[in-house]
């Protein structure tokens, strides 16, 4: 089997890269089996602007998340945007998982309200997944359903709907122990609502009572943590709750605290101020476990596409450094549609890694020597040196060993896949 020019190039360019690591007392090597073992979930909701597959325009049936933009080719079936997630792990090195939310069932085109779904309507997802050898999470789906139009689900003071959220999320859990149990991999169920008040409110304690027995009520059935793992996500505000949020993060702290819950840190869900990364160390000494939705907040909650930027790699070293990277769940939320989807999709999680790998190159057990002798100098001065050291080399190894595209050639490829296959969804 010969050898092309460009693989040529990147090994000798990675071996050069080694040796300058290894200079530093790192071993790159070890850093890219490390890299190996971390699975991120990818969102299925980038490929089709978060509407699901319940029913025609199922955003506007109340209460719904806004994706903006309007670029062609975005996936009309399950069909299509499972061939679109396949094609855009052809360009993630690594084995990966699918975070799907209880929107897109499969229902076989016959409406099934939120409170009736079962593991079946979901059967042919989770055969996709062991076919492809995927782990799936999980989400219920608190939005875009006429019983959550004006802004409240768990926290309703009406008791019949309240009732028929709380049914929903104990139907999402056993759907979410069918996917762990026949995956042999535990799925994690992120619970988010949109419950809150666009003015101020005058009782705000009321809700937030109502949501604390909803949620009991939903997690009063213990499930096999190697099957599933129950998540609970804060936000600061949303579009029509301005004033007030039910499940603020000092009420789902509490919760999760109380009840061992893992707790959701999504990095647009805070003030612009706060960064995610200081929280992790804060939250697993007191918590099972935490899962991260890892967005980019250029307005707050904008769930821009994931870059590389500081804060990315902020998130990434706390999750390497804090050595609890086993109760650490990683997932992505962005949905742009101003832009290819697929791209998109490609873009975020190879940043992700990138992110990862960059952390996983660090001479940790150094740096955190030169810490406790009380050296901050030469741990700003080391701290400074990796960050010019030729981890793209590295990158582009990583991609040739786990047989996808380096740098940038994998942009052509999707062009071509647009060209051949989106382009014909207009």
């Amino acid at each position: 089997m010969t050898t092309s020019n460009n693989e040529r190039v990147i090994q000798n360019s990675y071996a050069a890269a080694r040796e300058q690591y290894s200079a530093m007392g790192v071993d790159t090597e070890v850093a890219l089996k490390n890299l190996q073992k971390v699975a991120i979930s990818l969102h299925c909701w980038q490929g089709d602007d978060v509407g699901g597959f319940e029913k025609p325009a199922a955003l506007l049936s109340g209460g719904g998340i806004q994706a903006t933009g309007n670029y062609p080719g975005k996936a009309r079936s399950i069909d299509e945007l499972r061939g679109d997630i396949s094609k855009v792990l052809t360009f993630v090195p690594g084995r990966h998982r699918l975070n799907l939310h209880a929107c897109y069932l499969d229902n076989g085109g016959t409406y099934i309200d939120r409170d009736k779904i079962e593991p079946r309507h979901f059967q042919s997802w989770i055969d996709w997944a062991k076919a492809n050898k995927l782990g799936l999470d999980f989400n219920p789906t608190f939005f875009s359903h006429e019983k959550a139009a004006d802004g409240f689900t768990l926290s309703h003071n009406d008791n019949g709907i309240r009732q028929f959220w709380v049914d929903h999320g104990i139907a999402c859990r056993k759907i979410a122990q069918a996917m762990g149990q026949q995956l042999n991999s535990p799925c994690v169920t992120n619970f988010w609502i949109p419950d809150g008040y666009k003015d101020m409110p005058v009782d705000r304690m009321a809700p937030r009572l109502r949501l604390l027995k909803s949620l009991d009520a939903i997690f009063a059935k213990n499930i096999d943590s190697g099957h599933s793992l129950d998540a609970v996500e804060s936000k600061l505000f949303g579009i029509g709750a301005e004033s007030y949020t039910v499940g603020s993060h000092e009420f789902y702290m509490g919760y999760a605290v109380s009840r061992q819950k893992l707790i959701c840190l999504d990095a647009g869900h805070f003030h612009p101020t706060e960064t995610i990364s200081d929280k992790l160390s804060s939250m697993l000494a007191f918590l099972p476990g935490v899962l991260l939705h890892v967005s980019r907040p250029v307005r707050w909650d904008s769930d821009h596409v994931v870059i590389l930027n500081d804060e990315l790699q902020m998130i990434a070293q706390e999750i390497v450094r804090s050595g609890q990277i086993e109760k650490i769940h990683i997932g992505l939320d962005y949905f742009d549609a101003s832009i290819n989807r697929i791209a998109a999709w490609v873009i975020g999680s190879r940043a992700l890694l990138k992110a990862l790998m960059i952390a996983f190159l660090e001479p940790f057990e150094e740096l955190k020597k030169l810490e406790a002798d009380g050296d901050h100098t030469s741990r700003l001065a080391m701290l400074e040196e990796l960050k010019t050291l030729p981890f793209g080399a590295v990158w582009d190894h990583y991609c040739l060993v786990n047989n996808v595209p380096s740098g940038a050639s994998w942009i052509e490829d999707v062009k071509a896949y647009e060209k051949a296959i989106l382009s014909k969804r207009c």
